[in-house]
């Protein structure tokens, strides 16, 4: 792929990894559970190939039905994910890693890989692409991560220790704090969203950190950061989708369950 300012210059390699493991439990099998005709995994695979960043996209999962639809829909599952890397408590860095050290055992070897949760529909190609571009003209960082604007400002937050509580973050003026200021005054803040973080390959193997050190932030737009986790979320989705506010990736395939049929 050809570098966006040096037409001369090639950008660096880049591997798609989609986290799928199958132990869901506030949305059953969330991953696959179908929004708008497809499994909700089908949207991220689309958005990562069309998007034409990627040498590679592949899903991480320790469900065979999973690797299944995910190669139905174009992705690929060279190995699942071992089940003591899929628990409720397992940190991204441990299935990263393996993946990562297991591609390289395997003689595929990429320069940066980007996390995409099958959990953020309404990420297009789009997004991908001005993450990408945003990553690689900025020089000396070791990630980039997706971020919106808080909506609920941790200056308005509390820690409840028994019956007392303390603020969360105990800054601001003395005779106005930020509890006590209104919203409009309190300095800008930003949250990280699940839809996607791009970093490159040697933080990870050298350093034992997805982050880094030296983080850009990326800013969504929109409904790209929008998250599917509760079952509220995905009530929330189908509105979207209904009300014309949010527009699902295309996807070419038949649905999977026509699919079979």
């Amino acid at each position: 792929m050809v570098h966006p300012k040096n037409p001369n210059k090639h950008s660096p390699s880049c591997i798609a990894l989609i986290p799928a493991r199958s132990g869901s439990k506030r949305i059953a099998n969330k991953n696959i559970r179908v929004l708008g005709g497809h499994p909700l995994i089908a949207y991220t695979i689309r958005s990562a190939i069309d998007s034409g960043i990627f040498s590679e996209v592949i899903v991480s999962t320790d469900s065979k039905e999973y690797a299944e639809i995910a190669r139905y829909y174009g992705a690929e599952v060279p190995f699942l994910r071992p089940l003591e890397y899929a628990g409720d408590l397992s940190p991204d860095i441990e299935w990263i890693t393996y993946t990562l050290k297991r591609l390289k055992d395997e003689e595929e070897k990429f320069d940066c890989f980007s996390i995409l949760r099958p959990t953020s529909p309404f990420r297009l190609p789009g997004t991908i692409l001005r993450a990408w571009n945003a990553f690689i003209l900025e020089g000396g960082v070791d990630s980039l991560r997706a971020v919106e604007k808080c909506h609920e400002h941790p200056g308005k937050m509390w820690v409840v220790r028994g019956k007392r509580m303390m603020p969360l973050l105990p800054f601001g003026p003395e005779q106005q704090p930020w509890h006590s200021s209104p919203y409009q005054a309190l300095p800008i803040i930003y949250v990280q969203n699940a839809s996607l973080e791009i970093a490159w390959c040697h933080i990870v193997l050298e350093k034992g950190t997805i982050a880094g050190e030296v983080i850009i932030p990326f800013l969504t737009e929109n409904y790209e950061g929008f998250d599917v986790n509760q079952p509220e979320d995905w009530t929330n989705a189908m509105d979207l989708i209904e009300g014309g506010m949010a527009c699902l990736p295309s996807v070419p395939q038949k649905p999977w369950g026509n699919s079979q049929s």
